[in-house]
């Protein structure tokens, strides 16, 4: 006997068989190819501009610069889980305009379990900073390499940006280094 809110049985299998056939496999490849260390692809860091570069420093910071000049920069999947949960942020809204040298603080991250300076990774000037943080700080958690960015930025010399990692060398880093 059917179930009175199923459909009838001959509708079902049919239905059902065709579709995990055709989802089931690309699901397993898509998390198969998903890299840790990718810019969510949803959030306003990659669809600024097509294309953007992305590049990651050894202090755990990533910087996603666009053809513009314009560039974001935020903390690394391997950051926000060292440091716990975010519960504060202090961000550099009094900077706004201001030039950051290369190494400069321009963040800092206060968590249950300690806190943390945020370095610029290149000279730049401050344009912008993520106000989401100060009312949601969980999203440098959830999402660091999206909405969690941290600075909107103008980027000087874009050459610098050339000098640090990318993706494969930040993650052997990380494979290889003590932290």
């Amino acid at each position: 006997m059917v179930h009175p809110k199923w459909p009838s049985r001959d509708k079902v299998p049919v239905m059902f068989a065709r579709t995990l056939r055709t989802f089931r496999p690309l699901n397993i490849t898509a998390f198969r190819l998903q890299s840790t260390y990718k810019l969510n692809p949803t959030s306003i860091v990659s669809t600024f501009s097509k294309n953007p570069v992305l590049k990651f420093t050894p202090e755990h910071e990533w910087i996603s610069l666009h053809p513009d000049g314009t560039a974001f920069i935020g903390i690394t999947n391997y950051a926000a889980d060292a440091l716990g949960d975010a519960t504060f942020i202090e961000l550099p809204s009094s900077q706004i305009g201001e030039t950051i040298g290369n190494g400069e603080t321009i963040s800092s991250v206060e968590s249950v379990k300690s806190a943390s300076d945020i370095y610029s990774p290149v000279e730049c000037e401050i344009v912008e900073v993520n106000e989401s943080l100060e009312e949601s700080p969980e999203l440098i958690n959830t999402d660091p390499m999206g909405e969690g960015w941290i600075v909107k930025v103008k980027v000087g010399e874009q050459d610098s940006v050339k000098e640090l990692m990318d993706a494969e060398a930040y993650e052997t880093f990380v494979a290889e280094s003590d932290h």
